[in-house]
């Protein structure tokens, strides 16, 4: 037995693994709307590395009234085939993962996070490849406005390497724009978690 300030070991084992992942993982933040007009012209492709996290953020109206049109925007992102991304339409094998409906929600835009990982233990959690190619796209849900196609690309990178090549591999980093952005753990974030860790 350890005195009373110790910590197991698997609490500072999770904690490492945990802090490990938040400062390698990176968050590609798309906010979904038709004012983002990337995805409305189909031309948005954000390329992410496994464990890092696609963020979506839903479109909100804080002042409880959309700008424009009458009605808020309310639709369903699909995952959908290669085929099905050229056009917005509900097709056979899409996979709906989110819906958003909460245009008026009272802490801010829904956001929902895909973490882009090979392999998942949650029944509604998706596996991505290296080296592959997915595609989102949405559709106007019945009871919201008419609204304009609009498509994202992701690529998992890297496609794997053959042992003759080694294992070096290149990234290329694309700027950041407006509609998308990367962003690490804050410091004082895990600076907190820290703390917090080592006083229970």
């Amino acid at each position: 037995m350890g005195t009373p300030g110790d910590l197991p070991a698997w609490k500072v084992t999770i904690f490492l693994f945990n802090l490990i992942s938040a400062v390698v993982a990176k968050r590609h933040i798309v906010y979904w709307n038709s004012t983002n007009t990337r995805l409305t012209a189909g031309d948005m492709s954000i390329q992410v590395n496994l464990n890092d996290y696609l963020d979506i953020y839903c479109p909100h109206y804080p002042n409880k009234r959309p700008q424009g049109s009458g009605q808020p925007e309310e639709l369903a992102l699909y995952l959908v085939g290669e085929a099905s991304f050229q056009g917005c339409v509900e097709t056979r094998g899409a996979i709906k993962r989110w819906e958003c409906n909460t245009p008026y929600a009272p802490f801010g835009p829904v956001r929902f996070s895909e973490k882009i990982q090979r392999f998942t233990p949650f029944s509604l959690g998706f596996e991505f490849l290296p080296g592959r190619h997915y595609y989102y796209s949405s559709l106007p849900a019945d009871e919201g406005p008419p609204l304009p196609c609009m498509k994202l690309r992701v690529t998992v990178c890297c496609e794997p390497k053959k042992a003759s090549e080694g294992s070096k591999q290149i990234q290329e980093t694309e700027a950041v724009t407006s509609a998308c952005y990367l962003r690490t753990a804050s410091p004082p974030l895990l600076l907190t978690l820290v703390l917090l860790l080592l006083t229970t």
